[in-house]
């Protein structure tokens, strides 16, 4: 009897957090693919969707439970490295209207790790992304004091 009360918790906390999650992705957002690099081949793309907050843009995997965003991007340590088309077998989840951005991370919070990405985007997110990564100041333009 006492297996079976654990069992019955443990699905409830499971259908609470997918439950969470799922609420989480339907609050808005702009759908994407998202990789890690380096990757082979057409490995590694995750689905997801990008939601834009300020300085800060959040990637909510689909297939994912956790309860915080599986990437954070700051507009201010990322910096576009390549753009192209998909190739190869990335066609299997992809179709000839998408673009591939590769990025690089370079925020100061970890100097020492430099982190890329390769983000997929349909021709209506590229636009939303573009619009808020060169809304960000321009780093040299600091205010100094007189």
């Amino acid at each position: 009897m006492a297996v079976m009360v654990v069992l019955v918790c443990g699905l409830f906390v499971l259908v609470l957090a997918l439950c969470y999650r799922l609420w989480k992705l339907r609050q808005g957002g702009t759908a994407a693919i998202l990789r890690d690099i380096p990757a082979f081949a057409g490995h590694g793309w995750r689905h997801g969707v990008i939601r834009y907050r300020g300085g800060e843009a959040v990637f909510y995997r689909l297939s994912s439970l956790r309860w915080w965003p599986d990437r954070r991007l700051s507009r201010r340590g990322i910096e576009i490295v390549a753009r192209r088309a998909p190739r190869g077998d990335e066609f299997d989840i992809m179709t000839d209207e998408i673009v591939v951005l590769e990025l690089r991370d370079t925020g100061a919070e970890r100097p020492d790790r430099r982190s890329g990405y390769e983000i997929a985007l349909d021709r209506g997110a590229l636009t939303a992304f573009l619009s808020w990564f060169e809304s960000r100041p321009n780093p040299r333009s600091r205010r100094t004091s007189p």
